[in-house]
Parts: structure tokens; C-alpha cells; sequence
């Protein structure tokens, strides 16, 4: 009789962990809305009149995907038709080829970015993000995420949302370092927001998940020299930009 009381009691047990083990995502496909407010980003630009700026639509909005997996995972622009009016500013939005590949557990990321008309494959390594965690709590696609901070570029904060549900410390637009992933995120001073709006197949079979292929390497520091001199082509010569802040323009965080 004791044995089986025990029995009973081990079993519960099991079937208790694996329903907890279960509640965790280590595989999955997000749907991110970012969002570009046009309107306050074009509003100091002297070569746009004010009626065109009043005419101009406020948001521009496009759909990103991050498929990930345990260690890896790939974030790129949802294909959709773009109007005319989307196309000028077709820079600011993100709608273009850029993508990246991040692979976590050897602490590398494959940059593929539109530059000059043309996409080059970057590689690099994870940067890493001073965080500092914080007690405000919001829901994000029917997960309870902490609000995190961090600073990037000198001067530029970034606010995020994360969820230690899902066990990959990955988020859109290369940002990492948090304990799970960043479901929400905003830069102020970019007018910018990345929300989740789904998460899908919780649990599935691995995704196929690949580097960007398609593209102009520039892995070599021959390759890169041509790179440079190309990106600074119309630069002024007689003040030159620090090679420093070009190599955060070409690696930064965002795909534009």
C-alpha cells in the first residue's frame, strides 16, 4: 500500500515538471510591428516644406519575422507591396533586403544590409548591452515582460520589454543580453518601436534557419577597404568621418 502511495506521488510529480517545462518556448516564430513615426522624424528637415511635412502620413509601419530556435535565430522584413509613398522613405522604414542571422551559443551575427543600392554580408560579433532591469511589468502578445534599459551609441537610450518565458535572451534588430526574449522595444530617439504582436508554433520542430547568402561579403580587410571607400564616396574630404563612427553606422543595431 506504501509503495503505491508512493508510486502515485512520483508520477504526479512528473506529470506536475513536465506541464512547468512546457509553459517555457524554445522554438518559435514572432511577428514584430515596427513602427516609424515620419512625421517627428522628418520634422527638422530643411528640405522638405512644412505643407509637405503636413501632408505627410504620421506612422510607417512594417512587419518583421524572428524565427528561432534554441540557440539561433534569423529576423527579416515580411514581402508586401509598397505604395509610392511608402518608397520615399523607403530608407527610414526598414522595407528593404537587410536581415540578420545570430547565433548565441558562439556569440556571432551575420549582418545582411542594404548599403548603396547594393547588400553586403557583414559578419561580427554579439555586442554587449549594459541592462538594467527595472520593476515596471506590461503585457506584450500575452506575455508578461519586464521593463529593461540600456544605452547604445554614447548618448542614445533604448527601453525594452522582456519575457523569461521564452529561454532564447534574443530580440528584433540584434538586441540581446536580457533574461529571454525582448518582446517590446522602443528608441526614443530614433521615433521608433518594435512590439510583438504574435507568437506562433510554440514548441515546434526546429525552424530552418539560415546565414544570409545573398550578398557582397565583406569579411576581409580587403573587402572592407573597398567597402569604405565606397560608403564614403560622397563625403566631404576635407572633413572626413572617424573610421570608428563608420563602423557603427555599417554594424550598428538597426537594419536601415
Amino acid at each position: 500500500m506504501m509503495n503505491k502511495s508512493i508510486i502515485i506521488l512520483v508520477l504526479a510529480f512528473v506529470t506536475v515538471s513536465l506541464k512547468a517545462q512546457n509553459v517555457f518556448v524554445t522554438s518559435a516564430k514572432i511577428t514584430y510591428e515596427k513602427k516609424l513615426n515620419l512625421q517627428r522624424q522628418m520634422a527638422d528637415n530643411k528640405w522638405l516644406s512644412d505643407d509637405a511635412k503636413d501632408k505627410m502620413k504620421k506612422y510607417v509601419t512594417t512587419l518583421w519575422d524572428y524565427n528561432f530556435n534554441e540557440t539561433t535565430s534569423s529576423y527579416k522584413a515580411q514581402k508586401k507591396d509598397t505604395n509610392a509613398s511608402d518608397m520615399m522613405f523607403a530608407f527610414s522604414s526598414g522595407q528593404n533586403t537587410s536581415e540578420m542571422y545570430t547565433d548565441l551559443a558562439k556569440s556571432k551575427r551575420i549582418i545582411k544590409k542594404s548599403i548603396m543600392g547594393e547588400d553586403y554580408i557583414l559578419p561580427d560579433t554579439i555586442p554587449n548591452l549594459d541592462w538594467k532591469i527595472m520593476n515596471d511589468v506590461r503585457k506584450i502578445a500575452g506575455y508578461d515582460c519586464r521593463k529593461a534599459i540600456a544605452v547604445i551609441n554614447d548618448s542614445v537610450y533604448v527601453v525594452a520589454f522582456y519575457t523569461d518565458e521564452i529561454l532564447l535572451k534574443g530580440g528584433p534588430e540584434g538586441f540581446t543580453g536580457l533574461p529571454g526574449m525582448i518582446l517590446g522595444l522602443a528608441i526614443p530617439r530614433y521615433n521608433t518601436t518594435w512590439f510583438a504582436t504574435k507568437v506562433e508554433s510554440v514548441n515546434v520542430p526546429i525552424y530552418a534557419i539560415s546565414e544570409p547568402a545573398k550578398g557582397k561579403r565583406a569579411d576581409n580587410e580587403k573587402e572592407f577597404k573597398k567597402l569604405i571607400e565606397m560608403y564614403t564616396r560622397y563625403d566631404d574630404k576635407k572633413n572626413p568621418r572617424k573610421i570608428e563612427d563608420i563602423k557603427k553606422n555599417l554594424y550598428g543595431f538597426l537594419l536601415q
